[in-house]
C-alpha cells in the first residue's frame, strides 16, 4: 500500500451517531446536503495525499500547500455534482490536475472565493522538518526537470500512475479519459523517460530514494 493510501479513513463520528468509519461516498453525500463537518472530514481524510500530489507537479512544499486549499475550494464549488461511489479521491486527484495546470487563474479565484465559503476547518501542518523540506526540494527538482520535458498529457498520467500509484480506472476518472489512453500514455511516458535517461528504469534504489521524498 502506498504511503498516500495510508492517510487513514479516520473513525469520526457526523452529528450525534457513534464514531464509526465512514465511507468517503456517504461523506460526499451528506456535503452535498450542506453538511460542511462532513467535508471537513474528506478535507483531513485526503489532504496528504493531494498535498503530496501538488508538491510532485510544482517542485515547492509551500506552493503546494496554498494548492491544496485551492483545489478543496474547488470540490466546495463543485459541491452538488453526484460521483460515483468510490470515485471521491480520484475525483479531487482530477481538481488538482486542473488546478495545477491553471494554477494562476485558480489563485486568483481562490482569493475571490474565500469569502463565500464556511469557516475552514484548522489545516493540517505540513511544515515539519524544514531542513529535510529543502532536500526533498532539490531531489524532486530534478525528477520533475526530467518528467517536465514530457508532453503535458503524459506528464500528468504518469504522476497519476506511477508516483501516486492509481490504478489505470482511477486515473481515467480523475483525467476524464478512457482507460485505454491512461495506458498509451503511460507507456509512452515511460519509454520517452527512458530514452530522456536510462537509468530512471533500472536505478530502483535512486527511484524509491525520489518515492520517499516525495511522499512524505
Amino acid at each position: 500500500m502506498s504511503a498516500d493510501a495510508r492517510v487513514g479513513n479516520p473513525t469520526l463520528g457526523i452529528g450525534h451517531e457513534r464514531a464509526v468509519e465512514v465511507d468517503d461516498s456517504v461523506l460526499w453525500s451528506r456535503a452535498r446536503t450542506g453538511d460542511s463537518e462532513a467535508f471537513g472530514i474528506l478535507f483531513e481524510r485526503h489532504a496528504r495525499t493531494i498535498y503530496n500530489f501538488c508538491f510532485r507537479r510544482v517542485g515547492s512544499w509551500p506552493v503546494a500547500e496554498d494548492l491544496v486549499s485551492i483545489v478543496f475550494l474547488e470540490a466546495w464549488r463543485r459541491i452538488n455534482k453526484p460521483l460515483p461511489s468510490g470515485k471521491e479521491l480520484p475525483w479531487l486527484l482530477g481538481i488538482a490536475t486542473n488546478v495545477v495546470r491553471n494554477r494562476r487563474r485558480a489563485e486568483r479565484r481562490h482569493a475571490a472565493a474565500l469569502s463565500r465559503v464556511p469557516e475552514p476547518r484548522p489545516e493540517p501542518s505540513f511544515s515539519d522538518d524544514s531542513d529535510q523540506r529543502v532536500d526533498d526540494e532539490e531531489l524532486i527538482g530534478r525528477a520533475i526537470a526530467l518528467v517536465a520535458r514530457l508532453p503535458r498529457r503524459e506528464q500528468e498520467v504518469f504522476v497519476l500512475c506511477a508516483w501516486s500509484e492509481l490504478s489505470y480506472e482511477d486515473a481515467a476518472t480523475a483525467l476524464g479519459i478512457p482507460v485505454g489512453t491512461v495506458r498509451s500514455r503511460l507507456s509512452r511516458a515511460r519509454a520517452r523517460l527512458r530514452e530522456l535517461d536510462p537509468d530512471i528504469g533500472h536505478d530502483e534504489e535512486r527511484m524509491q530514494t525520489i518515492k520517499e521524498a516525495i511522499e512524505r
